[in-house]
């Protein structure tokens, strides 16, 4: 299996003993970037992280250890965001 695929369908932050989604949260896919194909459980997120996005902590974006990367909700509602790029 190859680190895409090893990563696909796990959720952004989840401990690796247990990488899935839960019932009963909501998720929305990552696409682009260095967190693509991985779920980010929306849950417990505000109202503006939901309509204007999110800058997610990642050690394999730009700017490594510390870094972050921007995603946003891809149209109205969507379930898919879309990566827009790294921060430090």
């Amino acid at each position: 299996m190859d680190e895409l695929e090893f990563m696909r369908g796990r959720v952004y932050g989840a401990d690796h003993d247990d990488p899935g989604p839960r019932d009963g949260r909501s998720y929305v896919e990552l696409a682009g970037g260095p967190l693509d194909g991985l779920l980010l459980d929306i849950t417990d997120r505000g109202e503006t992280e939901l309509r204007h996005g999110v800058g997610l902590r990642t050690e394999i974006g730009r700017y490594g250890a510390g870094g972050r990367s921007v995603y946003v909700p891809r149209g109205e509602g969507g379930r898919v965001y879309d990566w827009r790029g790294d921060i430090p």
